[in-house]
């Protein structure tokens, strides 16, 4: 399941990455080694690995409902804002321009004929728009992430029970494999001399 989990990390990381996203992209660098080191540490029985995990699948449900938030307009988010790219740039999502069925046209400013000239872009036809795009995305983590969480916390409860359950050799058991007698036995041990 994580290694499915990676997988859908790493295909939302490309399209942000074509975006330039910077604040998802960081984010889901953030998730991919986290999910790696859940991974590790189920692989490993180490539940201090897999309880990290468990936080983060709940700072990542937090993360991608801030995401639809920020998408479908609520609570004073707006999408036309240059939050998600740190206001270094103006991008948005790579879908706002590449989603299904959308026709993109360029049309040069008129009088400015140079190599780095910003072009107008306008973007018709689309089958979905691209903040719903973005929304589904969120909404597959947050299904994902919560599958996780309790897939952990499983986890987590098997490996410390199998923990407390683990017999010391004449540890916790009332009736020890190697038993010490504490009466005194009945035959002693004499010296034996050898006569020549």
């Amino acid at each position: 399941m994580d290694l499915a989990y990676s997988l859908v990390a790493l295909e939302r990381q490309v399209f942000d990455f074509l975006g330039y996203q910077w604040a998802p992209i960081l984010a889901n660098f953030f998730h991919i080694i986290i999910v790696i080191l859940g991974l590790f540490g189920t692989i490993q029985y180490r539940p201090r690995y897999i309880v990290v995990y468990t936080v983060w699948m709940a700072l990542w449900v937090a993360w991608n409902v801030f995401i639809i938030c920020y998408y479908l307009d609520v609570g004073g988010l707006t999408k036309d804002s240059d939050m998600l790219t740190f206001n270094i740039s103006a991008h948005h999502s790579w879908w706002s321009e590449h989603g299904p069925g959308c026709v993109r046209r360029e049309m040069t400013q008129p009088g400015v004929r140079t190599v780095d000239s910003q072009s107008y872009i306008s973007v018709m036809g689309c089958l979905m728009e691209y903040q719903y795009i973005e929304v589904l995305h969120s909404g597959t983590q947050i299904l994902i992430a919560l599958l996780g969480f309790v897939y952990a916390c499983y986890v987590v409860s098997a490996i410390t029970e199998e923990e407390d359950s683990f017999d010391f050799v004449g540890g916790f058991d009332p009736f020890p494999l190697y038993h010490v007698n504490e009466k005194p036995s009945h035959l002693l041990l004499k010296p034996m001399y050898l006569s020549t």
